[in-house]
């Protein structure tokens, strides 16, 4: 046996032998079985440590840096996961001094007592740019303090840049990084870009075509997080590692697939930012897309990442573009029952939203792949904020049971579901026998909670993960120009003729499922509720 196939053996029985006492916090290290796989069978194959890396964090002063990007660089750093010469360097148009970075995002990164001399250390690597984002001044000023670190290594710098940024400045930003901040021969460059990529198709075409005459595509990385949490990636090992599921991943076999995410909360004062793109732009049509592509796609040929991505991008192809008949848009009013004063307001009172704004802020849409595998399969994405759960899953509905022999509804749908967050999980929903005399059936699940088989083991963040294969190189878990393109293809249409029209949401109150008449759309296209059933997750023990 190899040795990285030893230490994925390790890895996969690391739940049985561990205490099962408590289940770790997001800041705590990763467990030393995946430190010792990720430095021998990912890292230093990947990486030479030689050189200086350099990452920079464009929008330093903001709060994606603040509360993600540079708690996830201390974290990386911490575990030993970065390469041994690395440096960070924050460019906002902010007048900070590096302490006042510091103390910005320091309280996110959850230092605890025994970390405070390594994260000193990290915070020495650290340094802040002042500069324009669409003037030379400030990137000339950028690579005068790259090159300083790369005369001190004799050497060129690996370069990372990191756009946590409005999308209005990604162009002039991306274009003085090409004219002044380019690696010199023998080093590299990546651009890291969050979404949204663009508002619809022309918007979207337009910044890849502009990236296109900037970059080569494998420098380019398209972030969207939920490709890097844990029960997304669980997707490809779940359809293509078991027998179990092959045979019955298809029309014949399968009612419906749903895929949700669910908030509990509004927009929290960060209404006017949510307003210029809505819920469709903001979670369906990246984050749900993605999942849906790997619910679907078929068997790629290998798992090199172009092999992965053609496969997606077979899916979008085959989806024709969402009508305004397949969907149900919602905003949420004020419980006026409310616990407190967010349930109280509704959206239209968040006063960074403009008056009489018709922004859905839920959205269910019904899709269709059509290919011989799912034609006739309905597939809902139900997006909101303001619900009555935080939930992100995916729920596989299987048909009935031919020639049922039970009394009348006695049987229920099969479901497998893959709880993404919270609660992270796996879990079918089967008929059993109720326990005692005679054949009563009843609902149960077969079960693998994560915080419960795999206790005091801390799954990556989905930011770690991410920001980690950009290092390595690793694009399997980014977003290539073509899937961007189809994803917003189906939507465009919609978007366009929702905008034109403004067509009304339909109110529904904070705290509830939603509008009813999303149920009845699922209902319409097959879907069976029956509330029969509701999953727990399993409470930690310290039994083996």
């Amino acid at each position: 046996m190899s040795k990285s196939n030893e230490d994925s053996k390790s890895l996969s029985v690391q739940g049985q032998r561990r205490d099962r006492n408590r289940i770790p916090s997001a800041s705590e290290p990763l467990s030393p079985e995946l430190l010792k796989f990720l430095r021998d069978s990912l890292v230093e194959s990947h990486m030479q440590m030689e050189p200086p890396h350099v990452f920079v964090v464009f929008g330093a002063s903001g709060d994606l840096a603040k509360k993600k990007i540079y708690p996830t660089l201390w974290w990386l750093y911490r575990d030993g996961l970065l390469p041994k010469v690395v440096y960070f360097i924050g460019y906002a148009r902010s007048d900070l001094s590096i302490e006042a970075l510091v103390k910005h995002f320091e309280p996110n990164c959850k230092v605890k007592d025994g970390e405070k001399e390594q994260f000193t250390e990290f915070v020495k690597k650290c340094t802040y740019v002042m500069g324009a984002y669409d003037k030379p001044e400030g990137f000339e000023k950028l690579d005068s303090v790259i090159a300083e670190l790369e005369q001190k290594y004799n050497g060129p710098a690996n370069r990372l840049y990191y756009l946590a940024l409005p999308p209005n400045v990604f162009a002039p930003v991306t274009s003085q990084i090409k004219e002044h901040c380019m690696a010199g021969s023998g080093g590299w460059t990546r651009i890291i870009i969050e979404k949204p990529f663009g508002r619809d198709t022309a918007t979207s075409a337009e910044l890849s075509n502009h990236l296109a005459s900037l970059f080569h595509e494998d420098q380019i990385y398209r972030i969207d997080h939920y490709l890097g949490k844990e029960m997304v990636q669980n997707l490809m090992v779940l359809r293509f590692g078991n027998r179990l599921f092959g045979p019955s991943w298809n029309r014949d076999h399968i009612a419906s697939v749903t895929i949700s995410f669910k908030e509990p909360f509004g927009t929290q004062g960060r209404g006017g930012y949510f307003d210029e793109f809505g819920i469709l732009r903001d979670v369906m049509q990246n984050h749900l897309m993605q999942i849906l592509t790997l619910v679907a796609m078929e068997k790629p040929a290998s798992l090199n990442a172009e092999d992965i991505r053609d496969e997606k991008v077979k899916v979008l192809k085959s989806i024709r573009p969402v009508r305004v008949d397949d969907v149900v848009l919602g905003q949420y009013v004020g419980d006026p029952n409310g616990k407190d004063e967010d349930a109280r307001q509704g959206y239209l009172d968040d006063p960074t939203v403009p008056k009489g704004s018709t922004t859905a802020t839920y959205a269910l849409a019904v899709l269709n792949v059509n290919n011989e595998r799912w034609d006739g399969v309905p597939f809902f994405l139900r997006c909101g904020k303001a619900l009555n759960e935080r939930k992100a899953e995916v729920r596989v509905q299987f048909r009935e049971v031919p020639g049922d022999i039970y009394p009348s509804g006695a049987l229920k749908r099969t479901e497998l579901v893959i709880r993404v967050q919270p609660n992270e999980a796996v879990y079918i929903k089967l008929m059993t026998k109720r326990p005692g005399m005679g054949f009563d059936v009843e609902e149960t699940e077969l079960d693998l909670s994560y915080n419960s088989r795999y206790t005091d083991v801390r799954l990556p963040d989905a930011y770690e993960r991410l920001i980690l294969e950009v290092f390595c190189g690793s694009q399997i878990n980014f977003v290539r120009t073509d899937e961007l393109d189809y994803a917003w293809k189906i939507f465009t249409p919609l978007l366009d003729q929702i905008e034109k029209e403004k067509i009304p949401p339909i109110e529904y109150v904070y705290g509830s499922r939603g509008p009813r008449e999303g149920d009845e759309l699922m209902q319409k296209h097959g879907f069976v509720f029956t509330g029969t059933y509701k999953w727990s997750p399993p409470q930690n023990n310290n039994k083996l």
